[in-house]
């Protein structure tokens, strides 16, 4: 009886295991041929699943990478894969404020079109400090995509209808900013939550200021991911976390669907600043949908990356 009782309930528990592991499928079928699709940080997880979708789908796809020897590799991966030789690389450092200046000059003067930017790259919870000084966390995973977003802004502007699909987390629930000190560097699953809430507070104003020029804006939660960023930490973490994402982690292609949704469905046009998982939109909590702190991170942001400056030469270059 007591053999029973104990395989009756861990099948139950395998039952609710996949239940939560359960995740929807990007059904839509549209292409995107003759579409420029810029993925930052598409060499790995659900950046390169991305990638191989979009390209599968028509899509001249443009991932990025500072390892040169790992991007080349996960090129030939997704060509291969994705069966399309539509695919390109481009060196950039998320964590260089002038790699990223660099690399949207560059960007504009090569190529004319860029209809869906995806602010994949990012930093798990690490205590580490950007080029520039920032706490890696929010350095990259907000300051980075604010500064290579705003650069790119007139190109999106230009081929509207446009998108702007940025990679947060739900975790971003359990954090609140402190503008006394956005470079919180302490606890890294905090530095974490609140970056992944500034991107929150980013998706929204970005939406609010340029959704008249046909530009929509989302930002996408894929779900708990199961991927190597535990690379950067001990072997005894490395296989704790094993155990747990093998439980409840879904992998980096199901993790993919969202951002693949927000990528190709109208169904986003509708939700412009919104939040989605699932392949469906979802509700926030109060304190992330504050547009007066959205709008003061904005402000703020400008200043630490110093933008003026970079925007008039982006721009003289777009409008040439």
């Amino acid at each position: 009886m007591y053999a029973l009782v104990t395989v009756l309930s861990a099948l139950l528990l395998v039952m609710i295991l996949r239940r939560l592991k359960r995740k929807r499928v990007c059904l839509d079928p549209k292409r995107l041929d003759g579409k420029t699709v810029l993925i930052t940080g598409g060499t790995s997880g659900i950046g390169k699943e991305t990638a191989i979708a979009l390209a599968k789908r028509g899509a001249r796809v443009i991932i990025t990478n500072e390892d040169e020897e790992k991007g080349d590799t996960a090129l030939r991966q997704i060509k291969r894969e994705s069966v399309s030789m539509n695919v390109k690389i481009m060196k950039l450092n998320m964590a260089n404020l002038q790699s990223i200046r660099e690399f949207c000059k560059d960007f504009v003067q090569k190529e004319k079109r860029l209809d869906i930017l995806i602010n994949n790259a990012g930093v798990p919870a690490v205590l580490d400090w950007t080029d520039n000084g920032f706490s890696m966390c929010f350095g990259v995973n907000h300051l980075g995509t604010f500064l290579l977003t705003s650069l790119l802004t007139e190109r999106l502007k230009s081929c509207s209808p446009s998108r702007v699909i940025t990679v947060t987390s739900e975790v971003h629930k359990y954090q609140r900013l402190d503008f006394a000190d956005l470079n919180y560097n302490i606890v890294p699953l905090f530095s974490y939550c609140r970056s992944k809430l500034a991107n929150v507070y980013f998706t929204q104003e970005l939406a609010r200021q340029i959704e008249r020029h046909g530009v929509t804006s989302c930002a996408v939660h894929p779900g708990y991911v199961v991927g190597d960023w535990t690379s950067k930490f001990s072997v005894l973490f490395r296989i704790v976390m094993y155990v747990i994402s093998s439980m409840f982690f879904i992998s980096c292609l199901e993790g993919a669907q969202s951002v693949i949704h927000c990528a190709v469905s109208d169904d986003i046009l509708q939700h412009n600043g919104g939040y989605f998982s699932d392949c469906k939109p979802c509700k926030l909590r109060p304190h992330a949908q504050d547009t007066g702190i959205a709008k003061k991170l904005w402000e703020v942001s400008e200043i630490m990356v110093g933008l003026s400056s970079s925007r008039r030469e982006i721009e003289s270059i777009c409008t040439r």
